[in-house]
């Protein structure tokens, strides 16, 4: 996944309390989830997900 749309799914995370897992974008959320710029939580029928510090700091204060 390239950087602006890494950024661009972690805004929309962020956004969010607990963001639902968008429709055919498993993919991009584990990718996400692998980098540890969220933790999805899987204990219910809708998965879930949640910004991490280290999603945060890639957001806010990573440098282009």
């Amino acid at each position: 996944m390239e950087k602006e749309a890494m950024k661009s799914l972690l805004e929309i995370i962020d956004q969010q309390v607990s963001s639902s897992i968008l429709g055919g974008m498993e993919e991009q959320y584990e990718e996400l989830e692998r980098l540890g710029y969220i933790r999805i939580d899987r204990s219910s029928v809708q998965h879930s997900s949640s910004i991490t510090p280290e999603g945060m700091e890639f957001l806010y204060h990573d440098e282009e």
